[in-house]
């Protein structure tokens, strides 16, 4: 294990400078943070370049049979690195997940997400389509950044369990319509009532941006465009519980 004592260690500074979107495209990497999520990212098999622990902090030693450098950080070092109030005393730089667009399949399940802006919701949605059990995410674009930190934690180790891509969502309708996927569009015009959908075995469902909604666009692509009941006074539900509303009851509806 490898100590650093100053701020102007150049490994430190590089790690800090992965708190930027520029720097985390540029180096291919990006920082996760607590024992939750280096477990979920050692277990789906991510690669894993360095760990940084607090001093005293007591590492799991079965991850010490992984192939990452170990280095060790007084207090005040790890609380630079962190992004949290309350740092968890360990922190991982881990490779960039390479996922390809050549996952649709026939009779799939697939969320496209079209601009949501805010990492925490985008965080949330992710971890409700795994367990909900999809085939895989699509990010278009103006979407918020997959490894953001705040969108990682609110993951909480799902980011690893099922195939996230950025793509183009035009293309992806298109793809999975080749695969007789009805596509399904949220919106509140020319829309039917979620409890009347048809029964299907795959689907992609389109969710849009927290204040615009779908792009009018993939809405004229859509298959069908469907909305969540209103029972109250409110006008709308915060995207990624409607996420989950929708995902949910289109499971359950699954022929």
């Amino acid at each position: 294990m490898k100590h650093i004592e100053s701020e102007s260690n150049a490994s430190l500074k590089q790690w800090k400078k992965l708190h930027t979107k520029k720097e985390r495209e540029k180096s291919g990497t990006f920082l996760i943070e607590g024992p939750h999520l280096i477990e979920e990212a050692i277990a789906s098999g991510a690669k894993l370049q360095h760990v940084i622990v607090e001093e005293n902090f007591e590492i799991n030693e079965t991850w010490l049979k992984e192939k990452f450098s170990l280095w060790s950080v007084p207090a005040k070092l790890m609380k630079q690195l962190s992004e949290t109030e309350k740092p968890q005393g360990i922190i991982a730089v881990c490779e960039m997940m390479d996922q390809s667009e050549e996952i649709i399949k026939k009779e799939g399940r697939y969320l496209l997400i079209d601009g949501v802006q805010d990492p925490g919701n985008l965080g949330t949605i992710i971890r409700t389509a795994d367990s909900a059990g999809l085939d895989g995410v699509f990010l278009g674009e103006g979407t918020a950044d997959l490894y953001n930190g705040k969108t990682v934690r609110s993951t909480q180790g799902s980011l690893f369990h099922l195939p996230i891509v950025k793509a183009n969502l035009l293309e992806i309708i298109e793809r999975c319509k080749a695969h007789d996927l009805p596509v399904l569009s949220t919106s509140l015009q020319n829309s039917v009532d979620m409890r009347e959908t048809p029964e299907v075995n795959g689907f992609a469902l389109i969710m849009g941006n927290e204040g615009a909604g779908v792009q009018e666009i993939l809405q004229q692509e859509s298959t069908l465009n469907v909305k969540i009941p209103i029972f109250g006074s409110a006008e709308s539900l915060n995207v990624s519980v409607a996420t989950g509303i929708l995902l949910y009851e289109l499971q359950r509806n699954r022929t």
